[in-house]
C-alpha cells in the first residue's frame, strides 16, 4: 500500500487516484461511488475493467482529468485463469457454458507452446459482449437481444503472454499487453488453437505502467473517510441498494449471485432426491 494517505490528497484541484476494483462492480459504478463519497466535482477513470475483473482502476480528478487519454495509453499487466475444455458467447462467467469438448489429453508442453503465437503485434477480435460500437451501436446491447454483429479484428501487442500455473482443466497465465487487448478473446483464440475451447473466469489488472495495484485504495478505505456533511444541508436521504439481481448497464446479471442461488437451490434439489439408507 503506498504510503500516502487520503488526508494528503487534494481531489478538487487534481489527484492520481488508485482504486482496488471490486467483483461486478462497473467502472462507472466505482467512479460514481468514490464521486460521491468524496463530494468530488469532476473524476474519471483511465481505463474500464469488465465487471467481472478486480483490480486496479485509476481515477483522475481535477485537472488530472486531462491525463487520462494519457495514462490509458500505457501498457498493462493482467493476471488471471482460464479454463479449458469448455466456451462461454462471452468468453467469461458472464454468460452459460455452450459447448463442451475433451482437454485431458493436453500436455503441459503442448499448452506452453500455444501461446508462442499470440506473443508480438497480432490482430484480435473482440468479443460480442463488450462497448465496441457496431453501426453505432455498442456490441453488448446487440449480443443480448440475440443480434448478429460483424466484429472488425484490431492490432494490439501482447509483449508477455505466460503460464504461471497447469492444473487442468485450469489454467492461471500473467499477460503484458497494449491498450485495447481483450484478454478474453485472447482466452477464446488460445482455446481455438488448442481445440478444446476455452473462457476466463478470473481476471486481475496488477498494473497499468508504473502504476500497481499494490499501492492502490480499498473502496472501503475511502468510505471509512468520507466527510461529514456540511451544516445545513439538512438530513442524509437513505441510500437506495441496488437489488442483487437487478440488471446491469453493461449487460451483467450479477453472474455472483445469480450462481450462488442457483447452487443452493441444487444442493437442496440432490439432497431431497437422495435415497435415503439405513447404516448396516
Amino acid at each position: 500500500m503506498t504510503t500516502k494517505t487520503l488526508a494528503d490528497y487534494d481531489f478538487e484541484t487534481g489527484e492520481v487516484l488508485l482504486l482496488d476494483k471490486p467483483l461486478t462492480w462497473t467502472s462507472f459504478d466505482v467512479v460514481r461511488k468514490v464521486k460521491g463519497a468524496l463530494r468530488i466535482k469532476k473524476i474519471g477513470h483511465a481505463g474500464t475493467l469488465d465487471p467481472l475483473a478486480t483490480g486496479l482502476l485509476i481515477l483522475c480528478t481535477g485537472k488530472k482529468t486531462k491525463e487520462i487519454d494519457l495514462i490509458q495509453a500505457q501498457e498493462k499487466e493482467y493476471a488471471g485463469t482460464f479454463r479449458l475444455g469448455e466456451t462461454t458467447p462471452s468468453f467469461d462467467l458472464e454468460t452459460a457454458v455452450d459447448m463442451a469438448r475433451p482437454f485431458a489429453h493436453l500436455t503441459d508442453e503442448q499448452i506452453r507452446a500455444a501461446t508462442e503465437q499470440f506473443t508480438g503485434l497480432i490482430q484480435q477480435i473482440p468479443p460480442i459482449f463488450s462497448a465496441v460500437k457496431v453501426d453505432g451501436k455498442r456490441a453488448y446491447e446487440l449480443a443480448r437481444t440475440g443480434q448478429e454483429a460483424e466484429i472488425k479484428p484490431k492490432t494490439v501487442e501482447i509483449k508477455t503472454f505466460e503460464i504461471t500455473r497447469i492444473e487442468l482443466p485450469e489454467i492461471d497465465f500473467r499477460v503484458v499487453c497494449s491498450k485495447g487487448t481483450y484478454i478474453r478473446s485472447l482466452a477464446r483464440d488460445l482455446g481455438v488453437v488448442l481445440g478444446c475451447g476455452a473462457h476466463l473466469t478470473r481476471l486481475v489488472r496488477m498494473r497499468i505502467g508504473e502504476f500497481r495495484v499494490e499501492d492502490a485504495f480499498s473502496l472501503e478505505a475511502l468510505e471509512a473517510l468520507r466527510p461529514p456533511r456540511p451544516e445545513g444541508d439538512g438530513p442524509a436521504r437513505p441510500r437506495r441498494e441496488r437489488p442483487a439481481t437487478a440488471p446491469n448497464r453493461a449487460g451483467l446479471q450479477y453472474f455472483a449471485a445469480l450462481q450462488a442461488d442457483a447452487l443452493a437451490a441444487q444442493h437442496l434439489k440432490d439432497a431431497a432426491e437422495k435415497p435415503e439408507t439405513s447404516p448396516e
